[in-house]
């Protein structure tokens, strides 16, 4: 398999965009394709500052490595969620400090970079006193399943890190396959209102609240994968050991038989609904929220007294 580009070997052959390049240009191409991706749902400007939501993981250091080499001022975000099997937690961080230290001295960027880019490492029983699994287990939410828990703490962590450092956005490394099997299963419930609210940008609608963007959503998670693998990125290649099971991993495994008999199938199926969506074409409710600030941490929510986040930790 030849680059077409240059006739070279191939490290990756896209059969939906019949495109196959060597890793110079495959990786001179997923910087460019990010980048439109970022211009076509104008999710930031040039000289807006960036969080970005790091695990340890290839999709969220890779995305964090693009935006460094685009030129913007994105800083990192790693939440400590105190999972110990196998010291899951501690080898995340791990990695993500390794990248740190390693991605300004041997990849430098397209484009100057205003500051030296910082790491925010949040540790959830540091700072809360009890660790996902501690607190999922004393709760029982979702049947003391950290998975239900951990989102909750996240999302609120996320905000809260984003408003008080005056970010203009969130962005998390949230990718092609990630975004059409969340698609598949809340089409299967008919969950319109998650219906109505997915899409590659959450504008910030409330104040408090802090403007979401998903820069890999048209990016397949191979081409993710790819691109740290040429791009030398060390990454956590384990999944959550809590994830096991979990029903939007069946889905993308029903998606990726799909997509093997059908190239392009999740493509077609995420953007086609981006696209209907746009045009009005799909009638879905639109979500009228009453929101006030919480009495205790002061984030927007629907609750009254406490929101959702503080009563976990009564």
């Amino acid at each position: 398999m030849k680059c077409k580009k240059c006739g070279g070997v191939a490290v990756i052959n896209m059969r939906h965009h019949r495109l196959a390049l060597c890793a110079d240009h495959y990786l001179d191409w997923f910087v460019t394709y990010t980048q439109r991706t970022i211009e076509k749902f104008r999710m930031f400007g040039s000289g807006d500052r960036l969080l970005v939501a790091v695990s340890g993981g290839k999709d969220s250091l890779a995305l964090w490595d693009v935006l460094l080499r685009l030129g913007y001022q994105a800083d990192g975000l790693y939440i400590k969620l105190g999972i110990e099997h196998q010291g899951y937690s501690d080898r995340s961080l791990d990695y993500v400090q390794r990248f740190l230290e390693t991605s300004e001295a041997a990849n430098p960027p397209r484009a100057p970079r205003p500051t030296q880019h910082v790491l925010h490492v949040v540790d959830i029983k540091g700072t809360y006193g009890e660790s996902i699994p501690e607190l999922a287990r004393r709760t029982g939410r979702g049947r003391g399943k950290p998975c239900s828990v951990c989102g909750l703490v996240k999302r609120h962590v996320m905000n809260r890190v984003a408003q008080e450092g005056g970010y203009a956005a969130l962005a998390t490394g949230h990718n092609l396959d990630d975004e059409a099997a969340v698609l598949l299963q809340n089409t299967l419930r008919w969950q319109t209102g998650y219906l109505a609210r997915q899409a590659p940008v959450l504008e910030a609608t409330q104040p408090g609240l802090s403007r979401k963007v998903k820069p890999f959503c048209r990016l397949y998670e191979r081409e993710t994968a790819a691109y740290a693998l040429v791009r030398g990125i060390d990454y956590i290649y384990d999944e959550c050991p809590h994830a096991s099971g979990a029903t939007t991993i069946f889905h993308k495994e029903l998606l990726n038989r799909l997509e093997g008999r059908s190239p392009g199938a999740k493509h077609s199926f995420y953007l086609d609904f981006l696209r209907a969506k746009k045009k009005g074409q799909l009638l879905l409710p639109a979500e009228e929220v009453e929101l006030h600030p919480c009495e205790k941490c002061g984030q927007p929510t629907t609750a009254p007294g406490l929101c959702a986040f503080c009563r976990l930790w009564q």
